[in-house]
């Protein structure tokens, strides 16, 4: 066949076989049988073999999956995916309505839709064309799946129309494919998946993409990243554009006028939830208006205009057969119930955090006792309480004990705390949790150094210390259970990566009493290095905002300890990284540039920067960036498609800049 015609005939096929594919599993309406599919779906395979530069990254032959990775590559989300706040009960959701009339006015709307039980991540197509997808992760980090997502064949691989596009789904595996799965794992003496969700996440991160494609997952599309230039107006009109484009939607959704109709719609889930071909945790309900999404804004942590309602957690009666003991990292005695094994909401459960003394004794809890469980959140198994009218006599008053169950020092309890804790800072069960928490995503994230292999490295004596961990060989890791060749040059090569990470991650991983992720990125851009910050006064640290009492002495204290200034020295020798490598903080006092002491507001899409990138911009040259215009504010950067925010800002008579100028001043 000459190549022109091969070149016709490949562009037929991609059509055809995108259009039945679009029938099949996003319309649930297909026209031709699968032998017909099959037929073309082989004739492209041959074409493609034959002209191997007539195979491109959206033709139809992609979903069966391609080579195996070595590691999935970290992506930068351009639009950080945030999670939601919860509501649990009616009046959280009433509590949610009046706190959105108040700031935008009474005409608000809503756009209920079903809250799938999956995996979330972001599609990204340029010119019609699927280039990119990723996890969620962190939610500003997540990991390249592409490969692996071009195997559901709901997500397409070419939109209708040849736009640039960012949109946001569920990635959820159907009951009937989760049993399937699990009878031929079953079959197979490999362990059954926990529920559908486990199943569609451990599915995506197979770095084979022909397991994935195996799999049979399905998405639901439920949001546009950024509308800049979409030219809807309100997130149903988003909805109905990405049917329009080709994605599947769910079909559930309805937009409500009242909070009484959000509720209607609730409640009429609740009953027919379990009617479902797949798993839902509750109701996502969102304000319609794109302009009023806008004037509500975000916290730190979610955006005000949505909420995501938790459906109650189911609950079953079950036998707690005994308590046992843990030690966190930070020394606290933790009671965790084992339980007969019982089923709650799709999962086996066998043990449940009792969290500390005093609520045992609050629940007057025995072993041997009948317990009601259930989920928090439908996630962690709690007891509710305990069914006394079932006690025979033979259950047994638990005590907490005198001294810690790895190390037999002596436990106490401090002023104002009700945790038992163990103050040997040698204590083994100490020493573990430390280093499975240094080597975490949110710390030095070391991938392929989980919690079972830390396990490991420490029972054989190969590790008792962070520092340890950069002394390991290939010799060593080689002799652990299930670590080849490959892995453990893999692991090696990850070690030796976390060096150059930025102060923060260090910080963060040395586990320094309540100095989280955000506090250690506060002291790390303050101080800038690590021999300033042991330095520091309490004084010092008290005069940084966010910093309060507690934090500076638990701060001051660690850096005293001879045992500590010793490790940071061993980390120096090994080459870690002690510096912060991200903007810099400019005093305000110290700072010449404009946006010193200012309060900015960033709206509108912008083109050179990413919202992110331009927040810490102006925060380091001493700036202040908030998400909403009042009259304190004093600069408004309007990006394209700026809404809501910019007519208040004029309104208020505020400064407005457009994105070339914020750039022009920034790189002053």
């Amino acid at each position: 066949m000459e190549k022109e015609v091969a070149q016709k005939r490949v562009k037929e096929l991609h059509e055809l076989l995108n259009r039945y594919n679009y029938e099949y599993h996003v319309l649930d309406k297909p026209t031709v049988p699968d032998m017909e599919y099959d037929r073309l779906m082989q004739e492209l395979i041959k074409l493609e073999e034959e002209f191997p530069e007539l195979k491109t990254g959206d033709s139809p032959t992609q979903r069966v999956g391609g080579h195996v990775l070595e590691s999935f590559h970290k992506v930068e989300h351009r639009t950080p995916m945030l999670s939601l706040g919860n509501a649990f009960n009616e009046q959280d959701l009433r509590d949610f309505d009046r706190r959105a009339r108040q700031a935008v006015g009474e005409n608000v709307s809503y756009v209920c839709e079903l809250k799938i039980d999956g995996l979330a991540v972001s599609l990204r197509y340029e010119q019609g064309v699927f280039v990119q997808g990723a996890t969620r992760g962190d939610g500003t980090i997540g990991e390249d799946i592409t490969v692996n997502l071009k195997t559901i064949r709901s997500i397409p691989l070419r939109l209708k129309d040849a736009v640039d596009i960012e949109v946001r789904g569920e990635v959820y595996m159907p009951r009937k494919s989760f049993e399937k799965l699990n009878e031929a794992r079953l079959v197979s003496e490999e362990e059954p998946f926990a529920n559908p969700r486990n199943a569609a996440a451990g599915s995506l991160r197979q770095l084979d993409p022909k397991i994935a494609a195996s799999r049979n997952l399905d998405i639901f599309v439920y949001s546009i990243a950024d509308t800049g230039q979409t030219g809807v107006v309100s997130h149903s009109e988003g909805l109905n554009l990405l049917e329009r484009l080709g994605f599947k939607t769910n079909p559930e959704r309805r937009t409500c006028a009242t909070i009484e109709e959000v509720l209607d719609y609730v409640n009429s889930w609740v009953v027919k939830r379990p009617n479902l071909s797949y798993d839902i945790d509750g109701i996502v309900i969102k304000v319609d208006s794109l302009d009023q999404q806008e004037e509500l804004g975000f916290t730190a942590k979610s955006p005000r205009w949505a909420i995501a309602y938790k459906f109650p957690a189911e609950e079953v009666i079950t036998k707690l057969l005994d308590i046992e003991l843990s030690v966190g990292r930070t020394g606290v005695i933790t009671p965790t119930a084992i339980l007969e094994p019982v089923r709650v909401a799709g999962t086996t459960v066998q043990r449940a955090s009792l969290h500390n003394e005093d609520l045992i004794r609050e629940k007057d809890i025995k072993i041997g006792d009948s317990v009601v469980v259930k989920k928090a959140g439908d996630i962690i198994p709690e007891v509710v309480n305990v069914l006394a009218e079932n006690r025979t006599g033979d259950e047994i008053e638990f005590q907490m004990p005198t001294h810690c169950p790895e190390c037999e020092s002596e436990l106490v309890r401090l002023d104002g705390e009700v945790a038992l804790r163990c103050l040997n800072p040698k204590c083994p069960a100490q020493i573990r949790e430390g280093l499975i928490h240094f080597v975490s995503r949110n710390a030095m994230n070391i991938e392929g150094l989980g919690e079972k292999v830390i396990s490991q490295l420490f029972q054989e004596k190969l590790i008792s210390d962070v520092a340890d961990i950069y002394t390991l060989t290939k010799e060593q890791l080689i002799n652990l259970e299930r670590m080849g060749e490959k892995s453990a040059d893999n692991l090696l090569s990850a070690i030796e990566a976390s060096k150059s990470n930025s102060l923060e991650k260090l910080l963060f991983g040395l586990g320094i009493r309540h100095v989280g992720a955000k506090a250690a990125k506060t002291l790390s851009q303050h101080f800038e290095t690590m021999e300033k910050l042991q330095v520091a006064t309490r004084e010092e640290l008290t005069a940084i905002n966010e910093i309060g009492e507690k934090m500076a002495d638990a701060i001051v204290t660690y850096f005293e300890m001879p045992e500590v200034q010793e490790l940071l020295n061993e980390l120096r020798l090994y080459g870690i990284n002690m510096e912060y490598k991200g903007p810099k903080l400019v005093a305000v006092e110290d700072s010449d540039s404009y946006f010193a002491g200012k309060t900015i507001v960033l709206t509108g899409k912008l083109e050179q920067l990413s919202r992110n990138e331009a927040k810490a911009e102006i925060e380091a040259l001493g700036g202040k960036v908030t998400g909403s215009v009042s009259k304190s504010t004093d600069l408004l950067i309007a990006g394209e498609a700026a809404g809501s925010k910019l007519a208040k800002a004029q309104e208020l008579q505020i400064e407005v800049w457009d994105e070339e100028r914020l750039v022009q001043e920034l790189r002053k």
